[in-house]
């Protein structure tokens, strides 16, 4: 592979040296769950020690466990613990972390964390605090698009009055979506398709916006009907070298929340993901940015795109990247934080088959998906070709309610797309969880609905299907003797509580853990 210049000086010894060079020797992960132990094993894999934080609540969590030092920052409210910056700072410098990641959520995608990071002396990996801003604020990136030449879907700029936003949106025309300038994951949004109503959402959006992130600028864009949600990664380092690592299809949402990523998409064709990949490169130059990103596009019915917004961090979905590119994504982040600069260019990659990630979720489905919480005091997760669980929890771990409800990505790697869709319904049915609820059983009927398997999946699609994915189907629930002997075989002794029945293994049929496996049980019991 082709590696890229380095800009060289000398020292006062005469040797050369990496003037982009920052340290990278121990760092502290500014984050928890999954994507905490995520990136500890890509510090590990790299020789890099690492250091936890954790709130009282997570004292015995897994990403508590997987590092190498850990330091209790607070109480479990994350205002008091993970987004306490004066404590994650202090901790950095209790253990002599000289690096932080932060993973995704939180303090990512925020750029006063960002600067106050470096001016302590530290290391932050992640893109320049400039470029956070500048992709942080839906307005201002929107116009840096469009001067890059990035297409961008009809809008207005912004406002805090609703009177101005209500008619900028008549002039657009309806349906609208009013959205945060400041916003994400869907908060300070409304979609307004009646024209009665425009003020009344303005309102609220503007509302919501100045509770969620202390800034009540909202803007008009138009909403595009029944488009897909395409994303291109990126990678950038500090050479100036900027490449995409191609496209996750991001469709299938709820609450404008993905639940399920895949790539290839089916929606793109070579020239069209060429165009994209294009398109997403020359938004990551636009604003200076290093490290590793995403640009999310929606694409419409005839196949033109447009630019949503930039993430500036570490993508939930990433992984899928991963599985069809062999490029480990989160080890770039932390090489190109230290100044290494990428071996390889655009023309090096190439997609190979085909990935999909479900995420798995503790949420109870039947009652408009709260939080579940409570004690996982049964386990097993999939194994075998192929498969990929990045997961947060382990059994006999709490979850409580203070935190997103994330327990594990599970995700699939096969030759095409009806293999991995296939082999991902084989991970469902070996996934087995007892003491929260998941949507388990809500991944198997997306995998198995016609529309899916033709691969039409737009942002509208559980919306559309509703009837068939969201209702919960009937359960065919084991008896207590099945969950007992389950329980049993887990704690190797022949029976868990007086009268239950242990399996037999040599008996035809499935035995208890296939049982149990189709099966998701909400509480303690």
């Amino acid at each position: 592979m082709a590696r890229q210049p380095v800009a060289s000086v000398k020292d006062s010894r005469g040797k050369l040296k990496n003037p982009h060079a920052h340290p990278v020797t121990r760092v502290l992960v500014a984050n928890r769950g999954e994507i905490a132990v995520r990136v500890m094993r890509a510090c590990h894999e790299l020789g890099i020690p690492t250091v936890a934080v954790y709130s009282t609540a997570d004292r015995k969590a897994l990403h508590v466990r997987s590092a190498d030092q850990a330091v209790h920052i607070g109480p479990p409210p994350a205002l008091e613990s993970y987004l306490n910056v004066d404590a994650l700072i202090a901790a950095a410098r209790a253990t002599g972390a000289d690096a932080i990641h932060p993973g995704y959520g939180f303090l990512s995608e925020n750029s006063a964390f960002a600067e106050r990071v470096e001016r302590e002396g530290l290391t932050f990996v992640g893109p320049p605090a400039s470029a956070m801003r500048a992709m942080g604020a839906k307005i201002e990136s929107r116009a840096i698009m469009q001067s890059a030449g990035v297409p961008i879907v009809p809008g207005t700029d912004g406002s805090d009055d609703p009177a101005q936003i209500a008619a900028a949106a008549r002039k657009i025309g309806l349906p609208v979506f009013i959205k945060a300038s400041a916003g994400g994951g869907g908060k300070g949004m409304r979609v307004v398709t009646d024209a009665a109503q425009l003020e009344t959402a303005a309102r609220a959006a503007i509302g919501e916006a100045r509770s969620a992130f202390g800034n009540g600028t909202v803007y008009v864009e138009k909403r595009i009907e029944r488009p897909r949600h395409i994303e291109f990664q990126v990678l950038a380092d500090r050479h100036g070298s900027v490449v995409h690592l191609f496209e996750r299809e991001c469709s299938i949402q709820r609450r404008h929340q993905k639940v399920l990523e895949e790539t290839p998409s089916r929606a793109l064709t070579p020239a069209l993901r060429a165009k994209m990949g294009e398109a997403a490169v020359a938004a990551a130059k636009a604003v200076g940015y290093v490290s590793a990103g995403t640009i999310e596009f929606i694409v419409d019915a005839d196949g033109n795109f447009y630019f949503l917004e930039m993430n500036t961090r570490i993508q939930v979905e990433h992984p899928v990247t991963e599985m069809t590119t062999g490029i480990d994504l989160v080890q770039w982040q932390l090489r190109i934080a230290r100044g290494e600069p990428l071996d390889f260019v655009q023309k090096d990659l190439a997609q190979r088959g085909h990935s999909i990630e479900c995420r798995i979720y503790a949420e109870d489905e039947a009652h408009n998906f709260m939080p579940s919480c409570g004690v996982i005091n049964l386990l097993r997760q999939p194994a075998g070709p192929g498969i990929r669980v990045d997961s947060g929890v382990y059994e006999g771990v709490e979850v409580t309610p203070f935190y997103d409800p994330i327990l594990a990505k599970l995700v699939v790697h096969a030759e095409d797309r009806d293999g991995a869709r296939r082999r991902m319904l084989r991970a469902l049915d070996e996934y087995v969880v007892h003491g929260v609820r998941t949507g388990v059983d809500m991944h198997r009927r997306i995998l198995n609905h016609p529309a899916f398997m033709r691969g039409d999946v737009t942002t509208a699609f559980l919306d559309e299907h509703a009837a068939d994915i969201l209702s919960p189907a009937p359960a065919d629930v084991p008896d207590e003797a099945f969950v007992a002997a389950a329980l049993a075989e887990q704690l190797g002794v022949g029976r868990a509580t007086p009268g239950a029945a242990g399996g037999n293994a040599g008996a035809a049929g499935p035995g208890p853990w296939q049982r149990v496996g189709r099966w998701q049980v909400g509480g303690d019991a």
